[in-house]
This record gives C-alpha cells, sequence and structure tokens, in this order.
C-alpha cells in the first residue's frame, strides 16, 4: 500500500510540477522528501498557535485551584464541631469544593428564568419532561402558560392529584425518593445509609445555655420518653418541586445558614461526608403534636434558589455572607401551618430534611430507595388508635346532627301548629 502510494505521488510530480525535466528516481524523492517537510511544518506551526491559547489557560487554572485548595487545606470551613473547625484532608473532597458551584447555579438560574417563545414552550417542556420522566399529566395548566423553565419547574398540579392521607399524623412533604428514614440516637446521623452528617453542626445549638457535656439530641424532645426521628427526601429534576406541610404545626423561628451548594444526588453523598452540613440551608423550626419538630430544605447545584412563601424575607444563593456570621435567624411568632397546606418550592430538585419527636412505638411504613409522593402516610396508626379516631368521628357527627335537630325543630313545630290551624 506504502509503495502504490509513493507511486502515484511520484507521478503527479513527474507530470505536473516538472514536466519539462526529466526526474531521475533521486530528484523524484527528493521532492516528495520536500512536500512531506512542507506538511509537517504547517501541521507543527498551527498546533503551536493552538498551544499558545491552550498551555496559559490551563497553568492559570490550575494555579488557582492549588492556591484554593491550599488555603481549603490550612484553614477549612468555618463549621463548629464542639467548638473546632473540621478539616477536609481528603484531595478529591476539597477539590470538588473548589468548584465554582456558586456562581454556575446563579447563571442557570439567570437562564431558566429567560421567557420562551409561546410556540416553543410545548415542545421544550415534553422534552424536558421525556428526559426526566416528569408526568405532564397531573399539571394544572397548559404547558404554554409557563413562560420559562423557572415557572415550570415549581408548576402547581391539578386538585386531588395529591390526596392527604387522614389516618396518619405525619405525612410525606415532598415527592422524590427516600435516602433515609428511623430514630435518631447521637449526633452523627446518616444522610445515606452508612455515610454521616453531624446534627449538632447541621441545626446549630438551640438553647445557648447548654453546655459542650449535654446530650444535644435528648435537649431536643420536649418529652424524655419519646424519641427524635429523621426522615429524607430527595427531589429529581423530574419530581413535582413543591414541598408541604408534614404535620399541623407552629413554626417559631428559622435559621438561614450559609454553605456551599454541593450536588445532593445520592451519586455524591455516598462519598461526602457531612454534606448537609457543608451546603447552604433553611432550617424551619417549631412543634407539633407529638413535640419538636425541624424542617429543612437544603441548596443544592444549581438550585437558584428555596422560596418559603410564610417566610417572605427569605433570600437564598446571595452572592456575599458577613464573615462572623453562621447563620441569620428569623423569628416567625408561631406561624400555624396545617398538615398538606403548600409551603415553599425548590428552583430546580435538591433535598428535604424532616426531625421530629414521636413516642417510642412510632413506625415508619416505608422502605429506602422508593419513590414518595406529597400526602403519603409515613406511619399508620394502631388499630387502638384508628378505632378512637372513628370514635371520635362519630361523637362529632352525631353532635352536629343533633345541634340541626335542634335548629330545625322549633320551624318543624311552628309549620304543624299552622296546618293544625287552617285544619280547623
Amino acid at each position: 500500500m506504502l509503495r502504490k502510494n509513493m507511486w502515484r505521488l511520484k507521478f503527479f510530480i513527474r507530470r505536473y510540477c516538472c514536466p519539462s525535466m526529466k526526474t531521475t528516481p533521486k530528484c523524484s524523492t527528493g521532492l516528495v522528501k520536500r512536500s512531506i517537510s512542507t506538511i509537517d511544518a504547517r501541521f507543527v506551526k498551527n498546533i503551536g498557535r493552538r498551544w499558545r491559547l491552550v498551555v496559559p489557560t490551563g497553568v492559570g487554572l490550575s494555579l488557582l485551584a492549588i492556591i484554593q485548595w491550599n488555603y481549603l487545606h490550612e484553614h477549612g470551613y468555618s463549621i463548629d464541631v464542639e467548638n473546632r473547625p473540621e478539616l477536609l484532608n481528603d484531595v478529591m473532597a476539597t477539590c470538588y469544593c473548589c468548584l465554582p458551584l456558586r456562581i454556575t447555579s446563579r447563571i442557570w438560574g439567570w437562564l431558566t428564568s429567560i421567557d420562551l417563545p409561546v410556540s416553543l414552550r410545548p415542545m421544550l417542556y415534553g422534552f424536558y419532561a421525556n428526559i426526566f420522566h416528569a408526568n405532564l399529566d397531573e399539571v394544572e395548566l397548559d404547558l404554554s402558560a409557563f413562560p420559562n423553565l423557572v415557572e415550570f419547574f415549581v408548576r402547581a398540579l391539578k386538585d386531588n392529584a395529591r390526596p392527604i392521607a387522614q389516618d396518619s399524623s405525619m405525612i410525606s412533604p415532598a415527592d422524590g425518593k427516600i435516602l433515609y428514614f428511623g430514630p435518631v440516637t447521637s449526633c452523627q446521623v446518616e444522610q445515606v445509609k452508612g455515610v454521616m452528617y453531624d446534627l449538632r453542626q447541621f441545626l446549630g445549638d438551640l438553647n445557648k445555655l447548654m453546655s459542650e457535656q449535654d446530650d444535644y439530641v435528648n435537649s431536643l424532645l420536649r418529652n424524655p420518653d419519646n424519641r427524635l426521628y429523621q426522615l429524607i427526601v430527595y427531589l429529581a429534576p423530574g419530581d413535582y418541586h413543591r414541598f408541604h406541610s408534614p404535620a399541623d404545626w407552629n413554626i417559631k423561628f428559622r435559621r438561614h445558614f450559609p454553605g456551599k451548594l454541593l450536588s445532593v444526588n445520592p451519586r455524591i453523598l455516598k462519598y461526602m461526608p457531612n454534606l448537609f452540613s457543608l451546603n447552604e440551608r433553611v432550617v424551619y423550626i417549631g412543634e407539633w403534636a407529638g413535640g419538636f419538630m425541624a424542617y429543612a430544605a437544603v441548596g443544592a447545584t444549581n438550585v437558584g434558589s428555596i422560596r418559603v412563601y410564610c417566610d417572605p424575607e427569605l433570600t437564598t444563593n446571595t452572592v456575599h455572607w458577613p464573615e462572623t456570621a453562621h447563620w441569620k435567624e428569623a423569628n416567625l411568632g408561631c406561624t400555624r401551618i396545617a398538615k398538606g397546606e403548600l409551603f415553599g418550592e425548590f428552583r430546580l430538585g435538591s433535598t428535604i430534611v424532616l426531625l421530629f419527636e414521636a413516642p417510642r412505638d412510632f413506625q415508619f411504613c416505608l422502605q429506602l430507595g422508593q419513590t414518595i409522593k406529597v400526602g403519603q402516610a409515613l406511619s399508620r396508626l394502631s388499630s387502638d388508635e384508628f378505632d378512637k379516631e372513628q370514635i371520635k368521628r362519630q361523637h362529632l357527627i352525631m353532635n352536629v346532627a343533633q345541634d340541626w335537630r335542634y335548629i330545625w325543630k322549633p320551624k318543624v313545630e311552628q309549620s304543624r301548629n299552622c296546618s293544625n290551624f287552617i285544619g280547623n
């Protein structure tokens, strides 16, 4: 093959490049070598021009990454675990934290807020739904009614698309995948199976008079005979992005923690311990019928913002934070939220962490990794409790019927008297 191509090149040179001169084998070989060398020179020159741009850019980015890594390695993050900072010693985890994820999240939030042409909206939203397996049959409005992707993310559903379970005092606050559920016995709590995060760092000290030796978990309980439980729900990009109240409860105050915007995808959570405590999050503290409750919305990569309807002053994914501020706290004055009531929304998928106090015989009716919807029961009432609820409802119905009987009784007697008077 090589000899055949060489013969064709020699023939081309003899006929078209130098037809007037007799080319000897030595001459033709020399011309071939010169043409090949010319081609090599041009190729090398083009490669050199490209590397003039690639090399400085790569070196600059590498230097920035090294400087950032050295800073984080020396100073760590200002996250207090028993009054001392916790450093990230793992190289891969630290390099991941060096990525400008907050900048990309703000850029993504800006891009998704750009209004789309009306004619293209159904096609684009349908394409998005096919990729992320979103159910468009539940959407209340027509697809062309959503001006941009952000509004489509936080779309409202049809009435009764998420029925609220009446046989459970605690329901699912969001659509998504269950990453973990179960009792909390210490400050080291599982974010996924086998990977922990620090609860005290996640919530902060709720009692300023509490000393370091006190049991943090038991200090959260209103009744020492109860137990603290946890539920973690991951919202994928195709899920319903609004979240609801899991029970009837009163919100006392809110804490907004600064932090990273690392991905909360379960694949990342497996390799990043304490990720929930590193990420930006909004925690609402209050009480329900069972005792203490903490409702946390955790930020993530490409989550433009977190909106809570009862807290209009909340602003997430901001540019600057005070260096001395560990969190921003706001008093909500015991705001009452009903079970199943709309609570807030994510501007793309993220994670809900629910911590609540309940009796020791409380049992989840869930499985790890299962898909759950808003309004589904987290536990079932026991037979005795269910009978008591049924009896209570029957008494309520009987009381209402008795009241209506007394209301209508004078009118019935009056109509009878009138009929007797007319008959006489």
